[in-house]
């Protein structure tokens, strides 16, 4: 399977399981878990990244994310996991 047969090159989002999981989802999440691993940010950064990430769980979840993948860091690992 390639990526434009879950998403077409025209579409910018797509419905799984009742969540809508828009274009960009998963490149989001890795860059603010980059975010999160530098160690100068201010809190209201660490926050906003937080929150994002947040958002984006029940997309994640329902793309099957966390079933085949294991976050390495754990703080986010924790993080999620008790929001899942």
């Amino acid at each position: 399977m390639q990526a434009q047969d879950i998403l077409p090159d025209h579409a910018n989002d797509v419905q799984i399981d009742g969540t809508t999981i828009r274009k960009g989802t998963v490149g989001a999440f890795l860059h603010n878990a980059a975010v999160l691993r530098q160690a100068d940010i201010s809190d209201a950064q660490r926050q906003h990244a937080l929150n994002d990430i947040l958002a984006a769980l029940p997309a994640l979840k329902a793309l099957g994310l966390f079933d085949t993948l294991e976050i390495r860091d754990p703080q986010l690992r924790d993080f999620v996991e008790s929001r899942l």
